[in-house]
């Protein structure tokens, strides 16, 4: 028996020092696999470094480090990201977004109709329910799928993956709500796969975002507040986390608030502004979409600064200039029951588990538009917590993923690899 357990402590120091020396003398091996976060509004992808245990997202489409998750369907090519908005307000129907939105998802007809109201390009549902959107190609409709408009966008994001690592890129993790249901999962997943992609894994986002800021590795953690506030939604999760594994103890939200709706109160602002400055209504599609355009470069930079430049000529008036000048306090004045109902979730969730606030160890925010300086005071205030920012909203998610994917691709430092835990929790609207 004596002899047994010589061996064996053998073979296990014999690895330890294996490991040692190939940590540290080796050239560190390139990542197998990487990590894709194919957002409803961006997308972005990252990878693991070994020995460093550092995540790189990784540029697409120039400096950029996320790309809008639109792809436009022309006559002769297909457009994704940056190139897809460059031409959108040319081209409204043919120019697809928030696919995310209904992959996987059954509508009825009531829901598909109240879809429609908020789309320019047209939606068609089959008996099952399942929606497809409706473009028009050299003269001839044509059906696009919401997991073949993702599936362009994952491909474009293995182009930058393997540009950057010099490889080919088979292997992937993926992020997904953490409402979906299995078909919905089912579905993302072949979005990787019409990409040429294995999908190894999906986990859920609030679980990729505790990941990302390492809160698996504290052993004194347990409640965590994951606010998710992206474009088009609101996701507020509550979770338990003991080492690597992460229970979903609640969750609540709002499908309809997100970064678009913000952008909309600004938007219809502009618009009667323009009616009042002009005498006359702005209907045109094209300058609608411009506007919607300078709209979301005026709500970033008011993140950063008291006040934005709106500059537009508005071709449908004569090549009018718009010059109007946004505060930030207008644009949360214009928003402010809108910012409030972020809190209903966090309430919610919070009544579900009977915790206290002071009871949350941590709050973790995602999602650009948690971005928003009032947003950020307004959960500190109502949780008296600071939240943590340490990392980059909008890319705590991809981080995570590519963790994960680091993680399954064996690459050092060897760490815990995140077990999420079955829960029957379903998402509360509110």
């Amino acid at each position: 028996m004596s002899s047994t357990f010589i061996i064996l402590g053998t073979a296990v120091l014999a690895v330890l020092l294996a490991g040692y020396f190939a940590q540290n003398y080796l050239p560190p091996p390139k990542p197998k696999i990487v990590g894709i976060d194919l957002g409803t509004t961006f997308s972005c992808v990252g990878m693991y470094h070994a020995v460093t245990g550092q995540v790189s997202i990784l540029k697409t489409q120039g400096e950029h480090k996320c790309i809008p998750s639109v792809v436009a369907i022309l006559d002769n090519e297909i457009l994704v990201g940056y190139k897809a908005v460059a031409q959108s307000e040319h081209n409204p129907y043919n120019t697809l977004y928030d696919a995310k939105r209904f992959i996987g998802k059954k509508f009825t007809s009531q829901e598909l109709s109240e879809a429609q109201r908020q789309y320019p390009f047209k939606l068609k549902a089959d008996s099952q329910g399942m929606v497809s959107f409706s473009v028009v190609v050299n003269g001839t409709e044509r059906l696009i799928s919401p997991e073949e408009v993702g599936a362009q966008i994952i491909l474009e994001l293995k182009h930058a993956a393997e540009k950057n690592l010099s490889t080919l890129v088979t292997k992937v993790v993926m992020s997904v709500p953490a409402e979906f249901d299995d078909l919905q999962r089912n579905f993302t997943i072949r979005a990787g796969s019409l990409a040429g992609l294995d999908v190894l894994r999906v986990i859920n986002e609030p679980t990729a975002a505790a990941l990302a800021y390492g809160l698996h590795k504290k052993s004194n953690l347990h409640n965590v507040l994951v606010i998710d506030l992206g474009g088009g939604t609101l996701d507020v999760s509550l979770l338990n986390v003991q080492g690597g594994m992460f229970l979903t103890q609640a969750m609540a939200g709002n499908n309809h608030l997100g970064g678009q709706d913000f952008n909309q109160r600004l938007l219809d602002y502009l618009v009667n502004t323009i009616a009042s400055r002009f005498h006359q209504n702005l209907e045109d599609k094209e300058d609608i979409q411009a506007l919607r355009l300078k709209v979301e470069e005026v709500k970033l930079n008011l993140t950063y600064h008291n006040t934005a430049v709106v500059s537009l000529h508005l071709h449908s008036f004569g090549d009018k200039l718009f010059l109007e000048t946004v505060t930030r306090e207008l644009f949360e004045k214009l928003n402010s029951d809108l910012f409030d109902k972020v809190l209903q979730p966090i309430n919610k969730v919070l009544e579900i588990t009977e915790l206290n606030r002071d009871e949350v160890d941590e709050i973790v925010l995602v999602g650009g538009s948690t971005r928003i300086p009032r947003i950020i005071e307004m959960v500190k205030q109502h949780m008296n917590k600071t939240p943590n920012t340490s990392i980059d909203p909008e890319l705590a998610v991809v981080s995570g993923v590519s963790i994960q994917a680091g993680i399954l691709g064996g690459m050092w430092p060897l760490t815990v690899s995140a077990v999420e835990l079955p829960t029957r929790v379903n998402k509360i609207h509110v």
